[in-house]
């Protein structure tokens, strides 16, 4: 999941100075989690606008922002309170906010949430994190422990020489990465790992912007092609 959390009000009401009317958009996934795109929080934030004279024309709450036909098919049954605003405020991560100003490029949208990370739920209301989303997965000689997130610095051949009983020099209370991934190989007999230095890691496997294709659509999209081609090299023939 995202987390993510909203930004504190002064921020948004300088963000929204010129602005009187507005429509919200929540997200019924990520920010839900984490309390900052519910039905409450929606409910909150028009609270705290209209406190500052800023009138909430409609809200609606996809069940997951950055699903661009779901929302575009939430957003048409409020097409006249979107009309009577003159921005949007998004509660999402960045994928959200884009997904709304993808679908209406005539108004001004406004990313009322900070996306803070890639996350897992240690506990209700507890995340942490563990992924990056790097592009490149090669925790598997590591005991499933990733040192480019779980690492301050990064390393992927440690420790460096700032562990002190197994913590990381940093703080936080953070125990170092390199650390649990050798008690976790330890338990699996697989300290040899160890051993072996890792390449440098390919960066260019997380360029920037990234798309991606479900192996089944991929396929159909394939074989389309193929017959397009096909049929195009039987009619020069």
């Amino acid at each position: 999941m995202i987390v993510q959390e909203t930004k504190p009000i002064e921020t948004i009401k300088e963000m929204l100075k010129d602005v009187k009317k507005i429509f919200l958009v929540g997200c019924g996934d990520c920010a839900t989690v984490c309390e900052a795109g519910g039905s409450d929080d929606l409910k909150r934030l028009q609270e705290a606008l209209k406190a500052e004279g800023i009138e909430v024309t409609g809200m609606v709450i996809p069940d997951t922002s950055c699903h661009i036909p779901d929302v575009k098919s939430q957003l048409k049954k409020h097409a006249a309170e979107l009309e009577a605003a003159e921005g949007i405020g998004v509660m999402s991560c960045g994928a959200g906010v884009q997904t709304v100003g993808t679908l209406y490029e005539e108004k001004p949208v406004y990313p009322i949430n900070n996306a803070l990370f890639l996350g897992n739920t240690e506990r209700f209301g507890q995340h942490v994190e563990y992924c990056s989303a790097c592009g490149e997965c090669r925790i598997d000689k590591l005991g499933a422990i990733c040192p480019i997130t779980r690492c301050y610095k990064g390393i992927l051949n440690g420790p460096c020489g700032g562990v002190s009983d197994g913590m990381c020099e940093i703080g936080n209370d953070t125990p170092c990465a390199w650390v649990l991934a050798y008690e976790r190989l330890e338990k699996q007999g697989r300290l040899d790992n160890l051993k072996d230095a890792s390449p440098p890691k390919r960066w260019s496997a997380h360029l920037k912007p990234m798309r991606h294709l479900n192996p089944t659509l991929k396929k159909k999209m394939e074989e389309k092609e193929a017959k397009r081609k096909a049929k195009e090299a039987k009619k020069g023939k």
